[in-house]
């Protein structure tokens, strides 16, 4: 069954916060030689992520496939934690991707590539500043701190397929924060919160890395995504903690993104370890 669009329901519960259109989104993004091939806005849904790894793998969903929830009750972010917002709060949603030009080892550049897109697609559109935790939240800036107003997951669909997942904080207020931590577009002063114009571009900025990484073979220096990452990444330069699979963790200065995608940490001991999966915590200064 198709999924019903979202806009199709006219029973707004907040005002402040309208329905996308999902029909003037296609007419917007979906093109002869894009790589946007449809999207589909539905009204609730457990994960975008979930839903559109099923369609891909049941030969249901092309490359460029784009599902959007206004509203999602199973969302989850990295190592599993869940994410949770007020429906039409935020944005919501799941790109399928088929790099198969591009040599597995370097698909995990995906991530990294998708929050690059986003932090520039919503600086253009939103007017805020933006940045990016390693390997996949973004920040915003609240007050003179520092907030995680959205987070980046992929997972593998089928041989040769990736499901890239994006959820971004837009209209939350601060008594709907989950946590203290936690920030918005409209809390860091968005110029514009209208999430039509947010979601083109995102998929536009995305659709243009995407491109230039394909391109370059998936080499992140030739593509240029290496240098702009590292350029838009707050991890870099900061003390921080890795906290590792198996209880394990490192602490030191985070000193570079090579070129697998791992965050480089400088021990104490003046040992430069490569981290590839963790969880990352920035230290304040002693």
């Amino acid at each position: 069954m198709k999924p019903r669009d979202a806009s199709d329901d006219s029973r707004w519960s907040d005002l402040d916060r309208p329905p996308l259109n999902g029909a003037a989104l296609r007419r917007a993004l979906v093109r002869d030689g894009g790589l946007w091939s449809g999207v589909e806005v539905v009204q609730h849904t457990g994960s975008t992520n979930s839903d559109l790894v099923d369609l891909a793998g049941q030969g249901k969903a092309a490359e460029g496939a784009v599902l959007v929830a206004e509203e999602q009750s199973a969302a989850r972010g990295r190592l599993d934690r869940q994410w949770t917002a007020p429906a039409r709060s935020g944005l919501f949603f799941s790109v399928l991707l088929r790099p198969s030009d591009v040599p597995v080892a370097r698909w995990g550049w995906l991530p990294l590539l998708t929050g690059v897109a986003v932090a520039t697609g919503l600086s253009r559109v939103a007017g805020v500043d933006t940045a990016l935790k390693w390997p996949n939240d973004l920040l915003v800036t609240v007050s003179g701190e520092e907030r995680k107003a959205g987070g980046i997951l992929a997972e593998r669909a089928g041989d040769d397929g990736v499901v890239i997942g994006v959820g971004i904080n837009v209209t939350l207020r601060t008594d709907e924060l989950p946590v203290p931590q936690a920030g918005s577009l409209a809390l860091a002063g968005a110029v514009n919160t209208d999430r039509d114009p947010l979601l083109r571009g995102v998929l536009r900025s995305l659709e243009d890395w995407y491109g230039r990484w394909r391109a370059a073979g998936g080499d992140p220096a030739a593509s240029g995504l290496q240098e702009t990452y590292a350029a838009g990444c707050a991890t870099l330069g900061r003390v921080v903690r890795a906290e590792l699979p198996g209880d394990r963790s490192i602490t030191g200065e985070a000193v570079a993104v090579d070129g697998d995608g791992r965050l480089v940490i400088a021990t104490e001991e003046g040992v430069q370890e490569p981290v590839g999966a963790g969880d990352i915590v920035h230290l304040r200064p002693a």
